[in-house]
């Protein structure tokens, strides 16, 4: 089992085609069918079905997928902080974002970096953040935000800042900033709500039970964005973190208030592998990261978010 075969491997299941594969590797389309033929002999199992849909993995091949592309990246890593500029730091590093923080940091954390440290290639990748735990857990990831997490044997967890949930609707509702509604007046409207084992949607089920009050939930998504279209056309209220929401409601499109009895914060951290070591490209980019959420909580472009303390609001949210 070579490097060449794993790529040859990786690429068939990606674009789902031989020819095209030996396209992408710039090889000849016989070069790739034996390269994945010396695989399965060498294995003693089939590697991928053929269908009218293309080249398709078998359950082996998926598991040999999955891991030839993650010894790939890291191969690719190493090659890239071995072979560094005298004094810069290089490598390609992998961060998670939060889906409802990506508008406010993804292109200045982007930007920061490339100014900074032009050697590190960035790759983000957004999702809610049980699923980034879990691609950190398996080393997809080499840092990500996450929420409500304390560090684990596995990961570290740095507090960042903490963050209101604000009940959000139509601007015909009339909502404002300064106005906190209670829960039990959210509650009491249909809902678009986080589908349920989600994250937030924990957050705000543990709210109703500590106000005594049965939600109204009409419709379930696992999207943001989704959500607030919802709203947007009149499907109901839903309730979303401050920074999910802060451009629809300067843009007028949408109307937001904290939530009050109870308030919900949520609490952001940076985590990180507890094992192994931290490659320097890492570490600038955790830097880099964190003093674009310390500014854009400091300067107001993080509503109702507020850097973490000890004993600050939410502390126990």
């Amino acid at each position: 089992m070579d490097v060449k075969q794993l790529k040859a491997l990786v690429t068939v299941a990606e674009v789902g085609s031989v020819t095209r594969a030996a396209e992408l590797l710039h090889l000849v389309q016989p070069a790739v069918t034996r390269q994945i033929r010396t695989l399965e002999e060498e294995l003693g199992v089939s590697l991928f079905q053929r269908t009218r849909q293309g080249m398709r993995p078998t359950e082996a091949g998926e598991i040999l997928v999955d891991r030839a592309r993650r010894a790939l990246n890291e191969l690719e890593r190493a090659r890239a902080e071995v072979q560094p500029r005298p004094g810069e730091v290089t490598g390609i590093v992998t961060l998670g974002l939060l889906e409802s923080t990506s508008d406010l940091l993804a292109e200045p954390l982007v930007s920061a970096v490339g100014v900074a440290h032009p050697g590190v290639e960035l790759r983000l990748l957004t999702a809610y953040s049980g699923h980034l735990q879990q691609w950190l857990d398996d080393g997809d990831l080499d840092l990500s935000l996450l929420y409500n997490l304390d560090s684990s044997p596995s990961l570290n967890a740095r507090p960042l800042v903490r963050e209101r949930l604000w009940a959000v609707a139509p601007t015909a509702a009339g909502l404002r900033a300064d106005h906190p509604v209670p829960f039990a007046e959210v509650a009491a409207r249909p809902l678009v709500m986080p589908a349920s084992g989600h994250a937030l949607r924990t957050l705000i089920d543990g709210a109703a039970a500590r106000s005594g009050v049965a939600m109204d939930v009409t419709v379930q998504t696992n999207s943001m964005r989704v959500q607030k279209q919802l709203v947007l056309a009149g499907h109901g209220w839903t309730i979303l973190p401050g920074v999910g929401i802060a451009d629809d409601v300067a843009n007028g499109a949408l109307s937001a208030a904290p939530l009050s009895e109870p308030d919900v914060w949520r609490s952001i951290v940076l985590g990180t592998p507890r094992y192994g070591r931290v490659p320097p490209a890492v570490e600038v980019v955790a830097r880099e990261l964190t003093r674009l959420i310390d500014s854009a909580a400091s300067h107001g472009r993080w509503p109702s978010a507020r850097l973490h303390t000890p004993d600050g609001p939410g502390a126990d949210a």
